[in-house]
């Protein structure tokens, strides 16, 4: 295949061979977020880990994706595209490869931490490595496939999380990855051009402190379901993390490249983008935490079972967002997003009615996908009200920040319904109080967030074209 890098198009159809490649690269990534969580209650088994590391497993691959995200999209431009995208998709094969062959739950959490990292890498150079490939009318159908590969990820993961973990076991919802990255990793040189890149500055200090303060932030959080929110373990690293926050801040201030614009944060469409982003994923990934503890844990649901069970709930995410993607035009964000948070609090308030009397396919399963028809609609307007209301020169940085907060939330929604349902997850506990609990949360979360949105959203339809479909979804 010929590439005329100079004049930013493609002149053989292999151009889409390109894309097939690096959507495939992209699916690992978002199935990764949700494969393992039907995986949760099979892993503590085998490798004897509690709620806390449990907990772990999940938020280090989303604390280092999220965290690691702008810098990476940093040294894309720096280093080049492709030597990025190809350095991170090695560090996640070679990062799946360790989980699926840990022994241990150290070994495991410190696997899921390098994926992310890999991920990091990985995610905005390849989208980096699309807008360089197509232009015109062909990025558009290039981005609108590389968006769809997000929702089907979501919607697969569960399933295949389910049916790995019944059949050869739960280790290959980290060795699958292993074949499909090498594929990749051998194919993609051959067909992907080589932009160079650009001389700047990488502000790797503003990365790692962002990244560490949301480690002690989830880490404070998970701590608080065990010892208790006044205690020294759990006040000091939640301490730490306001610390590190506002030094991050200065840092930012300061730094001849910062990784994020305090001007830009400052604005309030970002503002809005940031909240709405954080915690539509929170909830998204709170609410599967919860659901899958409940029903292996507390009603004796295999992986296969629950991973059929949850296929419908990933696919509302989906349809949620595509419907979102046609409201926000004709709507404007506000609405859209103040319908779809009251969505999702309804939704987690009829899931809220779980019993061991009463069937989850009566409870849970409806009430966990009107919840994820609320969640979808509010990827698309975090990303479409941002993007359409900063100056141009600020995209970038917009959207960096924006698909940040989608991981981070993910962190610390998954951290906050750790620790509310660690009572009914304790050695020799009886009833099903803290998942109730747990699910009481996030239905007064939503509503919560549907009132903040009332204010805080802009107002009006967006200017332009754009509508975006939000980092994964």
């Amino acid at each position: 295949m010929e590439i005329d890098v100079s004049r930013g198009g493609v002149r053989a159809p292999g151009g889409w061979g390109v894309l097939v490649l690096l959507c495939l690269a992209q699916f690992m990534l978002i199935v990764d977020i949700t494969v393992v969580q039907v995986a949760l209650p099979s892993i503590g088994a085998d490798l004897a880990l509690g709620r806390e590391a449990l907990t772990w497993v999940v938020t280090a691959y989303t604390l280092c994706f999220g965290g690691l995200m702008v810098l990476g999209g940093r040294l894309a431009d720096v280093l080049g595209a492709r030597r990025t995208l190809l350095a991170g998709l090695a560090l996640f094969t070679a990062a799946s490869l360790l989980c699926g062959l840990s022994g241990s739950g150290a070994t495991l959490i410190a696997g899921r931490a390098l994926q992310g990292v890999g991920a990091a890498l990985l995610s905005p150079a390849a989208l980096a490595v699309i807008t360089t490939v197509f232009h015109g009318e062909r990025r558009g159908r290039a981005l609108g496939v590389w968006a769809a590969v997000g929702g089907s990820g979501a919607a697969l993961g569960v399933l295949l999380g389910g049916l790995l973990t019944a059949g050869p076991g739960w280790a290959w919802v980290f060795v699958v990855n292993v074949p499909v990255g090498l594929l990749v990793l051998a194919a993609l040189p051959a067909v992907t051009p080589a932009v160079p890149g650009r001389a700047g500055r990488v502000d790797v200090p503003g990365a790692l402190l962002v990244t560490a303060a949301t480690g002690l932030l989830v880490y404070g959080v998970v701590t608080a379901g065990e010892a208790g929110w006044g205690t020294a373990a759990t006040l000091l690293p939640l301490a730490a993390a306001v610390l590190l926050y506002a030094l991050f801040a200065a840092v930012q201030r300061t730094a001849r490249a910062p990784l994020m614009r305090a001007a830009t944060l400052a604005r309030r469409p970002v503002i809005s983008g940031m909240f709405l982003m954080l915690t539509a994923t929170g909830l998204m990934l709170g609410l599967f935490f919860i659901g899958s503890l409940y029903l292996q844990h507390a009603r004796g649901f295999g992986a296969l079972e629950t991973g059929l069970l949850f296929l419908p709930v990933a696919l509302a995410i989906t349809i949620g967002a595509q419907a979102g993607g046609h409201l926000v035009p004709r709507l404007g964000g506000r609405p859209v997003a103040v319908a779809a948070f009251a969505l999702t609090a309804a939704g987690a308030a009829w899931m809220t009615m779980i019993s061991p009397e009463t069937s989850p396919y009566a409870t849970l399963l409806p009430g966990f996908t009107l919840a994820a028809l609320g969640i979808g609609p509010l990827f698309v307007t975090a990303t479409t009200t941002t993007m359409a209301n900063v100056p141009p020169g600020e995209n970038g940085v917009a959207s960096g920040v924006i698909n940040t907060f989608h991981e981070l939330g993910g962190s610390i929604g998954v951290a906050v319904a750790s620790a509310v349902v660690a009572p009914s997850l304790a050695p020799g506990a009886a009833g099903i109080g803290g998942f109730v609990s747990g699910l009481t949360v996030c239905a007064v979360t939503a509503g919560a967030a549907a009132l903040v949105s009332l204010r805080l959203v802009p107002s009006g339809r967006p200017s332009g074209a754009f509508v975006g479909h939000g980092h994964g979804h």
